[in-house]
């Protein structure tokens, strides 16, 4: 294992990720930014509503970001989060490679999940036995069988967290994409993979009865995991505390310095709400890489 000491970290390689990095870069602290840029919800996007520019190719915009905050001093890491904590004044941050990673500041900036199987049974049985997050709800499944669905680090380190709650963990991927140690972490565990497989039907009334997937196969289980991507707000943000807003609780709390009510600790862009616009993103990273940078100096 790995230990690595900055000054900020950023959580997201979209617009705000990106604009904190170059603003905290050229603040002359030590930066680094984790996670996929072809994950943003940019990526794949055209923008022509944006001040000063013509219509652009999202990928083409956030390559460009990459560049300036490169030139800025920035570190990238193209990887998932696995788990954030705190100890003293530090934030501890572990990555899919199992890197540890130390900073005095912390920005997330890694947008919402929008990922949903849309498969039936799942919208009806929702709060009911269907789950999106793991590390919230995973206690409720003490001794019982439960699936977890996704083929990135979200699923597969959810997996692992439910051996230590559930009696029977099943994992369903279409093709699993994890870093070695993950897939090495996997292999080990009492946890049976249905690598190759998709999620057909979700089967229950009042409750989770079982999952039926698209080969037939019916795994009885009481509680079904929706883990598709990386770990996100949600599931990092509970770990630490941060306060969510409490009528949409997907969204992160922040105010007008992009501070969150964990000192050290700041949010941007998607993350913190409505509109879903790159205009406020790129404004809001402006804000958090400025704070972030600010605060981590006074450890100087």
């Amino acid at each position: 294992m790995t230990e690595n000491v900055y000054d900020v970290i950023i959580l997201g390689s979209g617009p705000a990720g990106l604009q904190a990095a170059i603003h905290a870069a050229r603040a002359k602290v030590s930066v680094l930014v984790i996670g996929k840029p072809s994950k943003s919800s940019l990526h794949k996007a055209h923008i022509e509503n944006y001040c000063c520019m013509e219509r652009t190719a999202g990928e083409d915009l956030l390559q460009q970001g990459i560049v300036q905050a490169e030139a800025a001093g920035t570190s990238f890491m193209d990887e998932n989060v696995l788990k954030v904590s705190q100890e003293d004044q530090w934030f501890i941050i572990q990555n899919e490679s199992g890197a540890y990673l130390k900073s005095r500041a912390l920005i997330m900036a890694m947008g919402i999940s929008r990922n949903k199987l849309r498969v039936p049974g799942e919208k009806e049985l929702l709060g009911r036995g269907v789950s999106y997050c793991v590390d919230c709800d995973g206690g409720f499944f003490r001794g019982e069988p439960v699936a977890v669905v996704g083929n990135e680090s979200a699923a597969a380190s959810g997996a692992l967290t439910m051996t230590f709650y559930a009696s029977d963990i099943h994992l369903v991927c279409d093709q699993l994409e994890v870093s070695e140690v993950l897939a090495h972490q996997l292999r080990k565990s009492r946890i049976t993979i249905h690598e190759g497989r998709k999620v057909a039907e979700i089967l229950g009334e009042d409750q989770v009865k079982g999952l039926l997937l698209d080969d037939g196969t019916l795994l009885e289980v009481k509680g079904v995991f929706i883990e598709l991507g990386a770990k996100g707000a949600i599931e990092l943000a509970s770990t630490l505390g941060v306060a969510m807003d409490a009528e949409s609780p997907q969204f992160i709390t922040a105010d007008k310095r992009q501070r969150t009510n964990i000192e050290g600790l700041f949010a941007a862009g998607d993350i913190c709400g409505l509109p879903w616009q790159l205009a406020k993103a790129v404004g809001e990273g402006c804000v958090a890489g400025l704070e972030a940078a600010a605060y981590a100096k006074q450890f100087r």
